[in-house]
């Protein structure tokens, strides 16, 4: 160990091995954030105004890969129809389950599930009309249940999403990570 370091650093004055040792350091933190990137998360733009007003147009967020995707969740994944483009939806139907919405209430598995998440944008709608229509997911994907393998997605501002009711199920695998944190803006920093 002592020969080789003075091989390698034997020629060395003091600045020159101060400089070998920060190039070191900033090729390490680099291949480090490049592994965390591939294996641990993935930061998201928001565009659009599907996930209104959970998630706004141009917020950044840090979506966590290899978790373990729970109803509510909310995913971003390849958009099925458009190429190059992501998609960010909350999960509400897992592997199983059937989903219906009646009288602007979510039924799974035939019993009535609250979404808290949607209590302020329903408060504001002011039409007359329901924020999400009555469907059945066999209506909207020829499917009585989710399939296994698969997730039923939905934006929560339910006139304004092409979701799980126009391009049908998600395949566990093409999930890019789980939404976790918002970074930007800063006012909005913190978890979901």
């Amino acid at each position: 160990m002592v020969n080789y370091r003075k091989q390698v650093f034997g020629g060395m004055n003091l600045k020159s091995k101060e400089l070998f040792n920060t190039i070191l350091f900033f090729i390490g933190l680099a291949a480090l954030l490049f592994l965390l990137r591939q294996f641990v998360f993935t930061p998201v733009v928001v565009k659009g105004h599907s996930m209104d007003p959970t998630l706004a147009d141009g917020e950044r967020v840090i979506a966590l890969k290899n978790t373990e995707i729970k109803r509510f969740d909310i995913v971003t994944f390849p958009a099925p129809d458009e190429p190059k483009k992501s998609y960010i939806k909350r999960v509400i139907g897992l592997p199983g389950d059937t989903v219906e919405y009646k009288g602007d209430v979510l039924y799974i598995n035939g019993k009535e599930v609250k979404e808290p998440y949607l209590d302020e944008f329903k408060s504001e709608v002011t039409d007359g009309s329901p924020l999400t229509l009555d469907f059945t997911l066999s209506e909207v994907t020829g499917e009585k249940k989710v399939p296994e393998g698969e997730y039923f997605v939905m934006g929560d501002n339910r006139r304004n999403s092409k979701d799980g009711r126009m391009i049908g199920f998600i395949n566990k695998k093409d999930i890019s990570g789980d939404v976790k944190f918002v970074l930007w803006p800063l006012n909005r920093f913190g978890t979901i």
